[in-house]
Order: structure tokens, then C-alpha cells, then sequence
């Protein structure tokens, strides 16, 4: 019942990959402790409020953070939600349990000099995987683009005439993001290295030596390994420079809706977080700059 479950999202509602596996894990996490507590069958029907809000008491005292509890909560209600459609229940009791509040702290972000001193470090021009593991980076960070498009990127719809991409973002929205001349010059350097390597490559624009596609750990250990000891955020890893992309853009003068178009944001409200962090670095400007900001003795 619940791969029936991921194959609608997959292929009706039209999910990302990211969001079909971890509520595939939640649903199976979930069904192995009905299973264990008092019951000997998983019976969907058979599951009440209380059920749910104790399981939900076990995972935030085994250690899971309220975000994560909130997924695990909305997936299960999406689970109730295909079943009572498909007439196999007669209630969502998911409905019923009340979703943790989250923090909402502004994202984490590299600050543009410490990005500049990756992607404009020394290169070996002969080096395939370094040359890709660069073009990874620039390409984040010179797009802003989510990770899962970045994977699933084709090499035919990287256009280095025009100076953009086509990227497939949530629910497949499809979206055109310019690039300009430096990463245009990085790509060629990309792509004719690869032809040289791999003779029958795959689909996909970023491939490992052996022609297949990259996987999502590797280019988090890519981005991680190459900001290490460089940026001092908190988290490197590839939406870091996702929030990088739109923070620079932000302070530099862009505007809130360009920046939510080359985001995929569907929500404006989204994209204004990154107003905060712009005035967060406002107020430290004025604070450090000003005569009236400044404390006594400075």
C-alpha cells in the first residue's frame, strides 16, 4: 500500500525524488511501530489520534528535531489523505495531531569574498574531476539552483550560445537561468574534458568518470570538501550557496521578484527571508560605519 502511495506522488503529483524517499522512510517507520506496539498487521484503519501523538511523543524524546517530527507528521497525513480518496479509510487521524512549531532562523549563507576564493583558486586545466568538482560550485553559486536540478540537469538544456539553462525544479516546473561569461568559459573546459574521457556518456550534464550520473552525496561531499576551511558557515553544504546566490543578489540591488523567478520560488514570502539577512548585514554596516552607531572608546 504505501509504494502504491510513493508511485502516486511520483508519478501524479509529480514530487521530487527527495520528497518520494524520505516520506517512503517516514511511512515505513512508521508502520514498523504499529506493528511492534499492539498490533500484529499493519491496519491503516484501525490507527486513532492517540496512536499517532504517541508515536509522535517517541520521536521528539529519541531525539528527532521538530522539523523533522513535522515531516514525518505531514507525510502520514498525505498517506490518509491518497487513502481516503481511493475510499480505503474513513478518516485521517493524522489530521488530528497538531504539527510541532518550527524556529525559523535565517539561512546560512557564505559571504561572497569567501565563495570567490574557491571558485577563482587555482586550477588544474587537465584534471577532470577537479574541473568538475569547480563547475559544480560555480554553477550553485552562479545560479542558485537546488541540488536535486543539479543532478538531474541534461546536457541539452546547458546553452552556452545563449547563456542560460533549463532546470526542472518542484512538481517539474521547468525554469530558464542566464549565466554569464566565466561559467560559460568553465563549461566548455567541462565538456570537452568529458568528451575525451567517456565515450558514450549519459544524458545528464554532470557524469562521473565511468559516464553515469552523480548521486546527492557526492555533490554534498563535493561542496563541503571544497568551502572547508575557506567559509566559516555554519553548514556547507550545496542549498548554502543556494542562499548564497540570493542573499549577493539581494545586496546588490536585485529585484525581490527577479530573484524569486530564478529561485522557482512559488511563494514571494519565500524569497523574502533573504530580505532579513540583506538588512542584517545593513545594520552591521551602520553599526560599524556611522559616528552615532559607534560605542564610546571605539
Amino acid at each position: 500500500m504505501i509504494d502504491r502511495f510513493l508511485t502516486y506522488l511520483r508519478h501524479e503529483l509529480n514530487s521530487s525524488p527527495h520528497t518520494v524517499e524520505a516520506y517512503g522512510r517516514d511511512l515505513r517507520q512508521w508502520r514498523e511501530y504499529a506493528t511492534s506496539s499492539d498490533r500484529y498487521e499493519f491496519r491503516p484503519s484501525e490507527v486513532t489520534p492517540s496512536d499517532l501523538r504517541q508515536w509522535v511523543l517517541g520521536l521528539s524524546r529519541g531525539g528527532d528535531s521538530n522539523r523533522t517530527v513535522r515531516r514525518k507528521v505531514q507525510a502520514i497525513r498525505a498517506f490518509y489523505k491518497w487513502m481516503l480518496r481511493c475510499g480505503m479509510v474513513s478518516s485521517n487521524p493524522a489530521a488530528e495531531v497538531a504539527l510541532p512549531k518550527l524556529d525559523k532562523p535565517l539561512p546560512v549563507y557564505v559571504r561572497p569574498e569567501e565563495t570567490a576564493a574557491v571558485i577563482d583558486d587555482h586550477l588544474p586545466t587537465d584534471d577532470f574531476i577537479a574541473v568538475r568538482d569547480r563547475l559544480i560550485v560555480d554553477m550553485l553559486y552562479s545560479t542558485g539552483m537546488r541540488c536535486s536540478e543539479l543532478l538531474t540537469l541534461r546536457d541539452a538544456a546547458v546553452d552556452t550560445r545563449k547563456g542560460e539553462l533549463k532546470v526542472l525544479g518542484k512538481r517539474n516546473k521547468e525554469r530558464i537561468i542566464p549565466f554569464g561569461q566565466e561559467l560559460t568559459d568553465m563549461i566548455a573546459l567541462y565538456r570537452q574534458l568529458r568528451t575525451d574521457l567517456i565515450e558514450c556518456p549519459a544524458e545528464e550534464f554532470f557524469l562521473r568518470p565511468t559516464g553515469e550520473p552523480l548521486y546527492r552525496k557526492l555533490i554534498y561531499n563535493v561542496v563541503h570538501t571544497a568551502l572547508q576551511g575557506r567559509a566559516h558557515a555554519a553548514r556547507l553544504s550545496p542549498h548554502t550557496l543556494r542562499h548564497s546566490f540570493a542573499t549577493d543578489m539581494l545586496n546588490n540591488g536585485a529585484d525581490l521578484n527577479a530573484v524569486q523567478q530564478l529561485l522557482g520560488h512559488a511563494s514571494l514570502a519565500t524569497t523574502q527571508v533573504y530580505t532579513h539577512i540583506s538588512y542584517r548585514e545593513l545594520k552591521q554596516n551602520y553599526q560599524t560605519a556611522h559616528p552615532r552607531a559607534l560605542k564610546k572608546g571605539d
